[in-house]
């Protein structure tokens, strides 16, 4: 018999339409090459999409060897299949929920600490497991390699495995990056050029083990002919577009008091559950927090000028304490 995972978790992203989608934290601005992607997509679409030549290029392009997957979400159930299995994983309380999710469906010991590299340094064990998000979701915020020193000295001198998730650091200014033996690296296409449909992402660390499990053509024509524009583009659309963002996010700090490193927010509102079900009735979907045990909050992201406006016009009408 074949039984359900009894642990799930709630995404952002809009499931009905004519919102204005605020929960999903995505470049607002596509790739001016989107429409060319989706022709060429049509061109492979007849032909098992082998992408081990994109796979180099895209590794020359970004100056490690790496292993591309689909999104983040296909590298986690890989490292899953690698090394969770009866293994000590440690996760802090608030972050992405896909961690847990994926560490209990193999079968991993969870244990959940502070937001915090250094307090949950302290809870690292020989050959334990590490998920640790930067810049953090749903808060934003980003630790620099100094800030996360402990963290990474704890894993090191434990032999145990610090898996990064970076998927949302292309929007942090001058990010810094760690470098270990005891590392794996998880980045996305998802977040930065604002295509959520399109699942590709890559893995840096550990390639010829990651390589030896993940799917075959996971990607799709889709997904090859994409990583061909991108690769051409040479991330100029991401140098194009982040400035955009990151002028538009000081804006948003402004106007309603908050802070974060990344292109999102989270910002108290006493009832999330109330508060989405508010701005919903004015057209603007918001991300309710639950899910990441902050039921007094919600969760938005930078949008294009004009919509961003509408959102704080929204805020200030309902007001803080709502």
């Amino acid at each position: 018999m074949l039984e359900p995972v009894k642990f799930s978790t709630y995404h952002g992203g809009a499931r009905e339409e004519g919102l204005l989608d605020f929960s999903a934290s995505l470049n607002p601005y596509p790739p001016e090459w989107l429409d060319e992607t989706f022709e060429r997509a049509k061109e492979l679409s007849n032909r098992y999409p082998y992408y081990e030549r994109l796979e180099e290029e895209l590794a020359e392009l970004v100056g490690e060897s790496l292993t591309v997957t689909a999104g983040i979400t296909e590298a986690l159930y890989l490292i899953g299949i690698l090394a969770l299995r009866g293994r000590k994983v440690v996760i802090a309380r608030h972050t992405y929920g896909e961690y847990e999710r994926v560490a209990r469906i193999f079968g991993a010991r969870v244990i959940n600490g502070p937001n915090n590299p250094e307090k949950l340094a302290e809870l690292v064990e020989r050959n334990s497991l590490v998920f640790f998000c930067n810049p953090n979701n749903p808060d934003g915020r980003f630790y620099s390699v100094e800030e996360l020193k402990p963290l990474l000295d704890a894993v090191e001198d434990r032999k145990a495995l610090l898996v990064l998730d970076e998927a949302f650091m292309d929007f942090v200014r001058n990010p810094e990056s760690p470098k270990g033996e005891n590392i794996v690296k998880l980045r996305t296409f998802t977040k930065s050029y604002g295509l959520p449909g399109i699942r590709v992402g890559y893995v840096l660390g550990f390639e010829d083990a990651f390589k030896s499990v993940k799917m075959p053509w996971s990607i799709g024509s889709l997904g090859y002919a994409f990583l061909e524009f991108l690769i051409k583009d040479g991330f100029e659309h991401l140098r194009k577009t982040m400035p955009l963002i990151w002028r538009e996010k000081e804006r948003i700090e402004r106007e309603l008091d908050v802070r974060s490193d990344a292109n999102f927010f989270i910002k108290h509102v006493d009832d999330a559950g109330e508060f989405v079900k508010a701005m919903k009735k004015r057209g603007i979907l918001v991300r309710d927090c639950t899910s990441f045990g902050l039921p007094e909050y919600v969760r938005f992201s930078v949008r294009k000028p004009e919509e961003n406006s509408i959102l704080i016009e929204a805020f200030r009408e309902l007001g803080e304490g709502f």
